[in-house]
This record gives C-alpha cells, structure tokens and sequence, in this order.
C-alpha cells in the first residue's frame, strides 16, 4: 500500500507600498532618508563624496525632484 502525502501551502504576495511624500525641504527629506533619495540605482552623485548610501525610488524621487539642486537625479544626498 502506497500512501502519498500532499500539503497545500498557500504563499500570499504582500503588496509593499511605499507612502509617497512630499517633503519641504531637504532637512524634513533627510530625518527620513539621511542619504537622500535617488531616482534609481544605477545613478552617480555629481556633487562629490557622500556619508550615506541613498534610498532608491523612482516614485519619491519625482515627489521631490525640486529638492534635486546639482539634476543628478539624487535629491538632497548627503
């Protein structure tokens, strides 16, 4: 007698959302992301060395683009 055992596993995909803000300035940005925020992760930083690695997201990049002073695609890196 053969007896075969089958488990059903149930994967549930978590829809991560990111709650997209738009900060004042980059002092408000920089107490939530002290790096900043790149629009992607293959972008360089114009502006000279940096302390901290930014947060990628192309979403709250373009939320606060204007925050962007050098347009290199990372606002308000440090």
């Amino acid at each position: 007698m053969l007896i075969l055992g089958f488990t059903s596993i149930s994967i549930g995909v978590a829809e991560a959302k990111e709650k997209i803000v738009t900060y004042k300035n980059c002092t408000e940005l920089n107490k939530v992301y002290k790096g900043g925020v790149a629009r992607s992760s293959s972008v360089k930083n114009k502006g000279g060395k940096t302390k901290y690695k930014p947060f990628v997201s192309q979403a709250l990049y373009d939320a606060n683009k204007k925050s962007d002073r050098d347009k290199d695609l990372i606002a308000c890196e440090r």
